[in-house]
């Protein structure tokens, strides 16, 4: 309990840091928000009405209290662009990112076992270098521009699953196969890499001295110790996805947090930016904290240490 709690203060730490670094980068970007909706072409009296309406005419240092005492009431404000509550347009866009993240992780997980267990066991063959020479083209490629190829030929040439949107489950087949590919064959290299090692040890010696066969000694004995670095990576990642992957969304309209950021900043929307930053350090570090309860759980002489 004491881990647990300890563990909590510092995450609040972190929040709070995160809050004043993102409110004071917000704030020094070049760009007038009152202008922004105002439209460019607005007076200087409308100009000044929109900016007392919206506290923009305060001290920074006035705005930050300001934001500070209504966050610790559960309040993120309002959107500058539509008045909204911020916390009511992150809530109503979660839902599609979380459908994304979790879909995007299954088919890293999927690629990362099957090209893991395929190469641990050829591993030093040409068939182990041909994998690592593709999954190093693979993570090299930008995520937007694997998107903009997958949406030509998949969705506009081929016509085998539609360009964009979420109005049905055919448009989650590719935004997640195109945010999962780059991480599955980073997951197959690191759980190769472990594999390998693991497979080396003497326990698996003495293992397969007694007979046990080779796909049981894979994945009952060395599987479950060659998984535990790639816990860590998985959670943090999901994390990562859940936060809505900013390019993935917008290539593909997906309507998610990350297509919410992305056009947040380009209204100078500061209360939807802050909340989007602030929910993303949020899934992060609650992230990181269960990892660290898992791998408790996964190996005993962590517990014991």
């Amino acid at each position: 309990m004491r881990y647990i709690v300890a563990r909590i203060v510092w995450a609040l730490v972190i929040l709070l840091g995160t809050s004043t670094i993102t409110f004071g980068v917000a704030f020094l970007v070049p760009g007038d928000p009152a202008r922004v909706i105002a439209g460019p072409r607005a007076d200087a009296e409308t100009l000044a009405r929109v900016r007392s309406d919206l506290a923009l005419d305060a001290p920074v240092a006035t705005q930050y209290a300001r934001y500070l005492g209504r966050l610790v009431r559960g309040d993120l404000g309002r959107s500058y662009a539509t008045r909204e509550p911020v916390g009511t347009l992150l809530l109503r866009r979660l839902p599609a990112t979380a459908t994304l993240a979790l879909a995007a992780l299954g088919v890293a997980i999927a690629i990362g076992l099957l090209g893991a267990t395929v190469t641990a066991r050829f591993a030093g063959t040409w068939i182990d270098r041909t994998a690592l020479v593709a999954s190093l083209t693979l993570l090299s490629a930008p995520v937007f521009w694997l998107g903009m190829l997958a949406l030509y030929y998949v969705g506009y040439r081929w016509r085998l699953l539609p360009l964009g949107g979420a109005s049905s489950p055919r448009h989650l087949i590719l935004p997640a196969l195109v945010l999962g590919s780059g991480t599955g064959v980073y997951y197959a290299r690191l759980l190769h890499t472990n594999l390998v090692e693991v497979l080396g040890q003497e326990y698996i010696r003495a293992a397969r001295g007694r007979g046990v066969g080779p796909v049981r000694l894979l994945f009952r004995h060395a599987l479950r110790n060659a998984c535990l670095p790639l816990v860590t990576v998985i959670g943090l990642d999901l994390a990562a996805l859940m936060n809505g992957v900013v390019l993935t969304e917008t290539v593909f309209h997906w309507p998610g947090i990350g297509r919410l950021a992305f056009e947040a900043v380009l209204n100078l929307d500061v209360p939807v930016i802050m909340g989007a930053v602030l929910l993303s350090a949020s899934l992060v570090v609650t992230a990181s904290l269960m990892v660290d309860l898992v791998y408790r759980a996964i190996d005993p002489r962590i517990r014991l240490e």
